[in-house]
């Protein structure tokens, strides 16, 4: 199982950054081996891509969205992946990408791209022609602003709803153009919860062999990070 985190800042408001997130059928138009993305319903769509030289279909399903905040998936069959995009104020006029995923590759040619790091490359690649694409627009394609509630805000029963605008596919209530959402997941409780405690619950204790020197008080929490596809 291999792991990427790459991040970019693009000079737009975070809502248009996420709302052209939400465009999934336009990731082709900037995302290197991605031939084609069909929206199924609000948090399922068909992937068509090629990594290393191999063509691949699958589907993947949204499992957690909110709007200005982030993006969860993961794909439902071969090649395994799961990921979370979020985003992140900067100021009024800028906003950081960031994209976390796992991945399980399959076959000799997709270990050897990964091996040979081209998988991070295109990540990287992916989001520097995306800000490209933003950019140049100066405002998004189309937005889906439904909310898809992750495991942890699901009902006593076990399922979930989106809700928010309008959650119905092609309703023109909750899409402007349509909604999107990339790639069971390598690991089903992927993004993992961060081990930090929340703000305000107390200092943080030291690693093993990494605190402060007798009497010299305690360590001061570090700063957490904004919300994490």
């Amino acid at each position: 199982m291999s792991s990427i985190e790459q991040s970019i800042d693009v000079n737009v408001p975070i809502r248009t950054a996420y709302n052209q997130w939400t465009q999934f059928e336009s990731f082709p138009e900037f995302m290197e081996g991605v031939e084609s993305v069909k929206q199924i319903s609000d948090t399922r769509t068909d992937w068509v891509v090629e990594i290393a030289g191999v063509r691949r279909e699958f589907e993947a399903e949204i499992t957690e969205q909110h709007p200005d905040e982030r993006v969860a998936w993961r794909s439902l069959d071969a090649p395994r992946q799961a990921g979370v995009v979020t985003f992140h104020r900067i100021d009024d006029a800028t906003t950081r990408v960031t994209l976390q995923m796992e991945y399980d590759p399959e076959g000799f040619l997709e270990k050897a791209a990964d091996a040979l790091q081209i998988v991070r490359l295109r990540v990287r690649g992916d989001l520097e022609r995306f800000k490209t694409f933003i950019e140049s627009r100066g405002g998004e394609t189309g937005a889906w602003r439904g909310e898809v509630p992750g495991p942890h805000q699901q009902g006593t029963d076990g399922t979930s709803s989106t809700t928010g605008s309008g959650a119905g596919y092609g309703s023109g209530t909750g899409y402007d153009i349509g909604e999107p959402m990339p790639p069971q997941p390598v690991d089903p409780d992927y993004p993992r919860d961060a081990p930090l405690p929340p703000p305000g619950s107390g200092p943080i204790p030291p690693a093993p062999g990494t605190g402060p020197a007798p009497g010299t008080g305690l360590v001061p929490p570090r700063d957490t990070p904004g919300p994490v596809i």
